[in-house]
Parts: C-alpha cells; sequence; structure tokens
C-alpha cells in the first residue's frame, strides 16, 4: 500500500517540475517572437545572393530572439497592474502569481545579457548594439512611457518593432543598407493598423486602465478611417521593393494582392462594421505580415 502512494506522489512531483518553465516561456510571447524571427530570417537571406552563411544564421537568430523574448518579459514586468485588469491579460504569469517580480527581473535581464553577448561576440557588435536600442525602445521607450503618454505611442514606438528585418540584413553583412530599411519601413507602416484594430476591440478596457489608446481618446469611427488610410500607406510601402529592383514580378503580385486584401478588410470595418471585425481585421493583419515575408523570401530565391 505504502508503495501505492509513493508511485503516485511520484508523478505529481515530477509533473510540477516539469511545467515550472511554461509561466517563463509564456512571458517571452513565443508568438510575436516566432513572426518576429521570421522577418530577421528574410532580412538575412535578402543581404545575400546565396546561402546564408551558417553562424550568423544560427547565432543571429538565437541571439536576436533572446533579446526579443527579455523585452517581451519585461513588457510583462512592466505591464503587470494594468494586465490583471485586462481581460486578455489577466491570466499572465505575473497578475496570476506564477512568477514573482524578483524571478521575472532576473530572467529578463539574464535572456537579454546572453542574447547581446551572443551576438556581440560571434556575430557582430553593429547587430548587438542595434538589438539592445531595439529591446529598450520597445521595453522602456514605448511600455513604460509612451504607451501611458500620448495616443500616438503605436505610431512612435512602432519603430522599435520593425527593426527585425534590419538585424538580420546586419548580422549577415555588419552594415546599413538601404534596401533593409525599406523592410523597416514596410513594419512601420504596418504597426499603427495592425494594433489599432485590436485597440478597438478592446476600447472598453483600455479605457479601464487609463491607456490612451486612440479609439479611447478620439473616437471608434476616428480610429477606422486611422486603419484605412494606413493601409493605403502600407501598400506604397510593400511596393518600394518592387520600385528600386529589389524584388521582382512574384512579390509584386503577392504584396499587391495582399494589400488588396487588407485594403478591403479596413474598407469592411469603416462602413461596414459588425460585431468581430476588428478582431478579424487583426488577425488578417497577422496572415498579411507572415505571407508578405514568406513571398518576399519566394521572390528572392525563385526570380533572381
Amino acid at each position: 500500500m505504502a508503495k501505492q502512494v509513493s508511485i503516485s506522489s511520484a508523478p505529481a512531483g515530477s509533473k510540477i517540475s516539469a511545467f515550472v518553465w511554461r509561466p517563463y516561456y509564456e512571458m517571452t510571447k513565443p508568438k510575436v517572437v516566432a513572426l518576429m524571427l521570421l522577418t530577421v530570417l528574410v532580412g538575412m537571406c535578402l543581404a545575400t545572393p546565396g546561402s546564408v552563411p551558417l553562424q550568423p544564421l544560427v547565432i543571429g537568430m538565437t541571439g536576436i530572439g533572446m533579446m526579443a523574448g527579455a523585452a517581451a518579459a519585461f513588457n510583462h514586468l512592466i505591464d503587470r497592474r494594468i494586465d490583471g485588469l485586462m481581460a486578455r491579460t489577466y491570466n499572465r504569469p505575473l497578475p496570476k502569481g506564477r512568477v514573482s517580480i524578483p524571478k521575472a527581473l532576473t530572467f529578463s535581464i539574464t535572456l537579454a545579457t546572453l542574447g547581446f553577448t551572443l551576438l556581440y561576440t560571434l556575430v557582430n557588435e553593429l547587430t548587438a548594439w542595434l538589438t539592445f536600442a531595439s529591446l529598450i525602445g520597445y521595453a522602456l521607450v514605448y511600455t513604460a512611457y509612451l504607451k501611458r503618454a500620448t495616443p500616438q505611442n503605436i505610431v512612435v514606438g512602432g519603430l522599435a518593432g520593425a527593426m527585425p528585418p534590419l538585424l538580420g540584413w546586419t548580422s549577415v553583412t555588419g552594415e546599413f543598407h538601404g534596401d533593409a530599411l525599406l523592410l523597416v519601413i514596410i513594419i512601420f507602416a504596418w504597426t499603427p493598423p495592425h494594433f489599432w484594430a485590436l485597440a478597438i476591440h478592446r476600447k472598453a478596457e483600455y479605457a479601464k486602465v487609463d491607456i490612451p489608446m486612440l479609439p479611447v481618446t478620439h473616437g471608434t469611427e476616428f480610429t477606422k478611417t486611422c486603419i484605412l488610410l494606413y493601409t493605403i500607406l502600407l501598400a506604397i510601402a510593400c511596393l518600394l521593393p518592387v520600385l528600386v529592383g529589389m524584388c521582382g514580378p512574384i512579390y509584386l503580385v503577392g504584396s499587391s494582392l495582399l494589400s488588396c486584401g487588407f485594403i478591403y478588410k479596413a474598407w469592411e470595418l469603416k462602413y461596414d462594421d459588425k460585431p468581430g471585425l476588428a478582431m478579424q481585421v487583426f488577425r488578417f493583419s497577422i496572415y498579411h505580415l507572415m505571407l508578405l515575408f514568406i513571398v518576399l523570401l519566394a521572390d528572392h530565391y525563385l526570380w533572381a
């Protein structure tokens, strides 16, 4: 009988130990980082006509991913109070007490330090410092200040989130290039309509925690207009790689179809709104960016 108790209690303890890493993994926002790393990979591939060298590919992706995860963890740490009050985020590790503040801070700093060290020693200094600047821009400038200071928080703070393709490019080349900046411009133009669609859906929650998102300060209809205008601006930005000869017809056709789809969804949100449409636009924007960079990659290898 004692043996049965021992056997039954051991798996329970093992199960608890096996899942202790999950809250930390959740704090790194793995789905967001995965999409970001796709844009990093495309930046790496477009930086060279041949195959990407193994060391910057593996170490670069690892280091950038670690620092992006650290930035997300700092975001969880800084936003823990408002996260606990919002339906979308109340179940995050810090509001639920699954991770303590000291442990979350230690985890964030350790992850950022390891990522920076990898990039600085095994990739190049430029990429390390640019990635560090992106971390500071997102975790401190945007999350700690801009998010609470202005309804243009997403527009101004979006630059930090638009940097990944440039980081991928510099990982391979060790230098700036105008083509890489075009990829940054695309994500910079994509960010406001992406987040504003979510903000419309969560307007009441942002108002509850005094975050001045555009729908809260200027109203839903004004925000819908801004989303529509930004999708048009994004469509123009998506054409820039073609205009400078960076991409060919595969990208031109693919990006044009995706841009038309995004504009249509924004037009529908503005003039034929219905319950749940804002979240549909938000989800569509994620697929838009993912497919756009996949098309960039396909064009690079199939047309070049």
